[in-house]
């Protein structure tokens, strides 16, 4: 599988905790923190580990849900590629828990937790998944919400080659 193919799958993953979950009523203080990135975001980056760093930008649109939720519309183009992305982040009171669950172009739907430290909630997810080859991947994201900003890091390893692909994407308003 080419590095753009599987750049477009990291993407998705990386973008995971800014998209669509389940039942969710967020309260207070959770409510509070998730509506301050409401908004439209921008970021670009290199993807960097290839045979040379390939550019790509992004936008992110942070819109006020219903059942205090915060919606989430995504696009990131490549050189010769987009991915779109979209869904919800919430507090979910029953679990105590911020949660996130993300649809893409790329084929991708998948849950993320997040954890709060002071302030920060950081999104983690860790996918091990087959190339078309029949090769193992290992996909790694993290999503970090604080001080009103977003940055979005990730890294995808070709196990079979030990190739590895990585990014970090600072968004901005």
């Amino acid at each position: 599988m080419t590095a753009r193919t599987w750049l477009r799958s990291a993407m998705a993953l990386l973008m995971l905790p800014m998209l669509a979950m389940g039942p969710a009523m967020g309260q207070g203080r959770e409510l509070a923190l998730l509506a301050g990135y409401v908004g439209d975001w921008r970021g670009e980056s290199a993807l960097v580990g290839g045979d040379k760093p390939e550019p790509f930008r992004c936008r992110l649109s942070v819109s006020t849900g219903n059942q205090g939720k915060i919606n989430y519309t995504g696009r990131c183009a490549l050189v010769n590629a987009t991915l779109s992305i979209s869904g919800t982040i919430a507090y979910v009171q029953a679990s105590s828990r911020y949660e996130a669950v993300m649809t893409s172009n790329a084929g991708y739907t998948g849950l993320a937790v997040g954890r709060e430290t002071g302030g920060q909630i950081s999104f983690d997810l860790r996918e091990q998944q087959k190339d078309r080859a029949g090769g193992d991947v290992r996909i790694g994201a993290r999503i970090v919400l604080v001080n009103d900003r977003i940055t979005v890091d990730f890294e995808v390893e070709f196990n079979n080659s030990g190739d590895v692909l990585t990014a970090s994407v600072p968004f901005a308003r």
